[in-house]
């Protein structure tokens, strides 16, 4: 009789997992096909959110208990925490601060700067802004880089007059961020999940992370650089005239003022120097990398506060209220044990060996990223590998490899598989360059699998040599 009850609580289980894997892979459909629904992303996934709340009510799976928070009660709605408030706050603070820094002309500065130092060339270009998204990647965060990188590229673009590259500009842009976030231990949350848990060190992380980065950094340059046709300028006549061009250009024609200038420059190496030390600073540490782009932009905004208001018209809303939503429904997805059920999927590769079984961890775990929140996926296999007691015990265990690989990279297979490859998406609707969902996959898919092949690559090398 017991064995019966289980078995049908079993079953009972497993039907919630696949009915609500089954609103999972509608969502993605909806937002692949959100061009001929004539919705935008926020209207989709509000939609779902609305809908896997009420299933989730229904079957009985969310926590409707108050949360405990220092021995007080918190009776708060049940999505309110289900939101990654710290990754709201980053778009929301960045995207201020950003926009209100670009008026100090600073932005503007730069951009003519590395134009000039690029000669005029675009891959020269290509290859500046390239390196500059993978450093800015690896000491700040993924969303933050692409909002700064892409408001520099739009300039310099429009400067040379080659406004038709910048959506090859801003796509390899937003594929460098997931590299640039694999470089070391805290550059993602995947990898301080998973370093902490197998027990790898800063500098250990570093020494074998740099030497793909470095070789993935430049394929995807080189590859992108070939797909999209950025030139090259190859006679001494193009070369010369295209030096003439920049030299034409003046820096300081875009600073209305010295104090705005400094104002600006200032500004934004105080908020690249804490937001690359958050994690180390005292009560900073505590607060999170969302308040400090939400105090940043509280701080610039008091330089136009009679006129604040322009800036919040301003913000990309729909990308705020996207990503609310799918907070939610990535949360329901969680509690109905849809990312169990994948996790255990991937937990049956482990026993394939460390060269099969590592690659396909690598692979499947990229994929299964692409698709949900790689924090919640990265947490599940980082237990799980830590309950193998082959794996747990040993920090050198390509497992563990495959799934910082695998959950950063997933991020490029997809628009919703890591949120600077939407914010790349965003920019490019902000510059009038439409691309949906399987648009996005068109072209970022070359360059995904690219990496991903390299990334297994490297994991069997790192095999030979241990």
């Amino acid at each position: 009789m017991l064995a019966t009850l289980l078995a049908s609580g079993e079953a009972h289980h497993l039907t919630t997992q696949l009915f609500f894997a089954a609103l999972l892979v509608g969502l993605i459909l909806c937002l692949a096909f959100e061009e001929k629904l004539h919705a935008k992303k926020s209207v989709i996934a509000g939609g779902f959110a609305t809908l896997c709340l009420l299933l989730g009510a229904g079957f009985g799976i969310l926590p409707f208990e108050p949360l405990m928070l220092a021995g007080h009660e918190l009776d708060l709605p049940v999505y309110i925490p289900a939101i990654e408030w710290d990754v709201i706050a980053i778009i929301l603070g960045s995207s201020l601060f950003i926009d209100i820094t670009s008026r100090s002309g600073l932005f503007t500065w730069i951009a003519i700067k590395l134009t000039k130092a690029s000669g005029g060339d675009p891959r020269r270009l290509l290859w500046f802004y390239g390196l500059m998204t993978v450093v800015f990647s690896a000491v700040l965060n993924n969303v933050t880089a692409m909002i700064i990188v892409g408001s520099l590229t739009a300039v310099s673009l429009e400067r040379l007059e080659r406004k038709k590259l910048l959506f090859a500009f801003l796509l390899v842009e937003g594929l460098l961020t997931n590299v640039g976030g694999l470089l070391t231990l805290i550059s993602s949350v995947p990898n301080i999940i998973v370093g902490t848990t197998a027990g790898i060190s800063f500098g250990h992380f570093f020494l074998v992370a740099s030497p793909y980065v470095a070789v993935a950094t430049a394929a995807t340059l080189w590859m992108g650089a070939k797909r999209f046709k950025v030139p090259q300028l190859k006679t001494t006549e193009e070369r010369e005239a295209a030096a003439l061009q920049v030299a034409g250009f003046d820096e300081s024609d875009g600073v209305p003022s010295r104090f705005d200038f400094w104002f600006g420059a200032v500004s934004l190496l105080a908020f690249i120097a804490v937001i690359a030390g958050a994690s180390a600073l005292p009560l900073i540490r505590d607060l999170g990398m969302g308040y400090v782009a939400m105090g940043f932009a509280a701080l610039a905004l008091l330089r136009f506060r009679s006129t604040a208001d322009r800036f919040y018209r301003e913000l990309d809303w729909d990308l705020l209220a996207f990503f609310c939503g799918l907070f939610v429904v990535i949360n329901v997805m969680e509690h109905a044990g849809v990312l169990d059920l994948i996790g255990q999927g991937l937990g049956s590769i482990l026993a394939l060996g460390e060269t099969t079984g590592a690659s396909l961890m690598l692979g499947t775990s990229a994929v299964a990223s692409s698709v949900t929140d790689n924090i919640p996926l990265a947490a599940m296999l980082a237990r799980i590998l830590d309950a193998d007691p082959t794996i747990g015990s040993n920090s050198a265990s390509p497992f563990w490899w495959s799934v910082v690989f695998g959950a950063n990279l997933g991020g490029n297979l997809t628009p919703i598989g890591s949120a600077s490859t939407l914010v790349a998406v965003t920019v490019m609707h902000k510059h009038n360059l439409t691309i949906g969902f399987v648009g996005f996959i068109k072209k970022a898919l070359p360059f995904a699998v690219m990496q991903i092949v390299l990334a297994v690559l490297y994991l069997l090398l790192l095999g030979a040599l241990a």
